[in-house]
């Protein structure tokens, strides 16, 4: 039976202590690195006899966080399978990992069952997610699908005041910037209102940030 090289990077070191002494008690695994840190890990993995199969990454940590090490692992050692295992259960933080090259992503909270499913799956298969991964991703298509319709709907004078608004410029200067009436421009505002399902200029700027229409 093949022994399963594991690396933990993890800032907390009782975590990651206590992590090691779990998977260590089962013969099918062996923990050969544990780092508090990105910089600290790409320097073991850079003058190691041995490197890992799969390593457990913490996302929050100082130095190199788990996004950046993980899109460094990516490039340089594709081979190795990164699980993220984080207390973040921010469907953006996901979505940053899982771009970076995670095959898997997990909870702390979760049962150590869970844990060595994961690894063995990640490690015979490639990846593995758990139904908190595919509803926090379903999640996102749902919202990405809405504000692409939300977007479709409007015109290109409308995305032309939403651009002013995320300036300074009053509503009866934006009018001017545009040669347009302040009262045109108050039926863009309430017409973007509606489409966009906003309540007011703040919401509107943020939408246009988060959308790159500023």
């Amino acid at each position: 039976m093949k022994t399963i090289p594991i690396a933990i990077v993890d800032d907390h070191t009782l975590m990651s202590k206590a992590l090691e002494n779990m998977i260590m008690e089962n013969p099918q695994y062996s923990v050969i690195m544990n780092c508090p840190n990105g910089e600290d890990f790409i320097a073991a993995i850079e003058n190691a006899p041995e490197l890992p199969a799969v390593v457990l990454m913490d996302i929050n940590m100082p130095y190199k966080n788990g996004i950046e090490t993980t899109e460094w692992l990516t490039e340089h050692h594709p081979d190795i399978k990164v699980i993220a295992l984080t207390m973040e259960d921010d469907e953006k933080v996901l979505i940053k990992m899982l771009k970076a090259g995670a095959k898997g992503y997990l909870l702390k909270d979760m049962q150590p069952a869970i844990l060595f499913q994961a690894i063995d799956t990640v490690f015979d298969k490639g990846s593995f997610y758990t139904d908190f991964v595919a509803q926090k991703l379903l999640k996102v298509k749902s919202e990405n699908i809405k504000n692409a319709s939300l977007l479709s709907e409007l015109k290109d004078r409308e995305k032309e005041f939403i651009k002013w608004a995320c300036s300074e410029l009053t509503y009866k200067e934006i009018a001017d910037k545009m040669f347009l009436s302040p009262k045109t421009i108050d039926g863009y505002r309430d017409s973007v209102f509606t489409k966009l399902e906003i309540k007011n200029r703040a919401g509107l700027v943020l939408f246009a940030l988060k959308h790159d229409l500023c």
